[in-house]
């Protein structure tokens, strides 16, 4: 479907895992999408407990489209070196709904804090990217019911872009999903009901979240 959708915030897609070697220590980055406290905590005592000889497990997370819940700790790093640094990016880079968990198994040689802040966060970065961030987008999703005859034109008007048809179920009339951008709903409306001749009917009206790479 093609137009600017609003953007709500940013998330990430999926869950995904990477590693990396910084001066002899090993620096693996996890990261999950969230919808709660609950789910984040979930998360992080998972990753824990595959690595209970870590050296240092630092989780971090944020919840909410307004970055509402902002939390992290440094586990056992020197204070603000870890865990902090890796919430400030998310929400410089406006990125929520997101818990990370960033595992070292320390290899002998100290980073110093400023090295320590980049390794975390760098970790976290690119965690991020294997995740794939995506943008989190309010569309209107309608359920119309028409007439066969009148399918293949409404399949024909989606190709402008004001609505994309997800989902038909052929019965004894077709039961047709749009999805579409709120400020376009009156208007597919209408053109609905001009290329139908008013036979058409909205079933239901509902509001959905949808995930789009960015």
């Amino acid at each position: 479907m093609r137009g600017i959708l609003l953007i709500l915030y940013k998330t990430v897609m999926n869950e995904a895992n990477i590693e990396q070697t910084i001066n002899k220590s090993r620096f693996i980055g996890y990261v999950s999408p969230v919808e709660s406290r609950e789910e984040a905590e979930d998360f992080i005592a998972r990753i824990k407990a595959n690595h209970k000889t870590a050296s240092h497990n630092v989780p971090a997370f944020v919840i909410g489209d307004r970055f509402q819940l902002q939390w992290a700790s440094d586990d056992g790093e020197p204070q603000g070196t870890s865990g902090t640094p890796i919430v400030q990016m998310l929400v410089k880079e406006e990125i929520t709904n997101t818990a990370l968990v960033i595992t070292r198994y320390f290899g002998g040689i100290k980073l110093g804090t400023g090295g320590l802040v980049r390794a975390y966060t760098g970790t976290a970065k690119l965690a991020l990217d294997a995740a794939e961030i995506c943008a989190v987008k309010e569309l209107n999703e309608l359920r119309v019911r028409l007439d066969y005859t009148f399918l293949g034109k409404l399949q024909n008007i989606a190709l402008n872009g004001k609505f994309e048809v997800t989902n038909t179920v052929f019965e004894d009339m077709v039961t047709a999903d749009l999805l579409l951008e709120p400020e376009n709903t009156e208007e597919v409306k209408a053109l609905i009901s001009n290329l139908t001749a008013g036979s058409a009917k909205i079933l239901s009206e509902s509001q959905k979240l949808l995930k789009a790479k960015i």
